[in-house]
């Protein structure tokens, strides 16, 4: 599977199918905070990251990596885990995303582009 920007909703059913051609239940992605887009497909989040670099011309501070699983609902749908995460310059001294208003733009980006 190669990495896919996404930049209009997909459904979940398609993510599922995402998910089944390599880790089974899981997408890792990586989500441009500020253009409201994402990238998933790829076999580690730095993969969706240099996508997004190259394709879209995002910026290192607006990426984040998460994990998707596509057949939870609620809390357990997105994993705020990577090691991409790891941002001291920006306060962001984990693989989690600590920043609450982070976190919420990412869901609220994952709602609108995961139907």
């Amino acid at each position: 599977m190669n990495v896919v920007i996404i930049e209009e909703p997909i459904t979940r059913a398609e993510l599922k199918k995402i998910a089944l051609e390599r880790f089974g239940d899981l997408v890792k992605a990586a989500v441009d905070i500020e253009q409201e887009i994402m990238a998933v497909g790829g076999e580690f989040h730095m993969d969706e990251q240099t996508a997004l670099f190259e394709e879209k011309a995002s910026k290192q501070y607006n990426v984040w990596g998460i994990n998707i699983y596509s057949d939870e609902t609620g809390d357990g749908f997105i994993e705020f885990d990577s090691m991409i995460n790891l941002k001291p310059n920006q306060g962001n001294r984990s693989r989690n995303i600590q920043d609450p208003a982070i976190r919420e733009k990412i869901i609220s980006i994952v709602k609108k582009l995961i139907t």
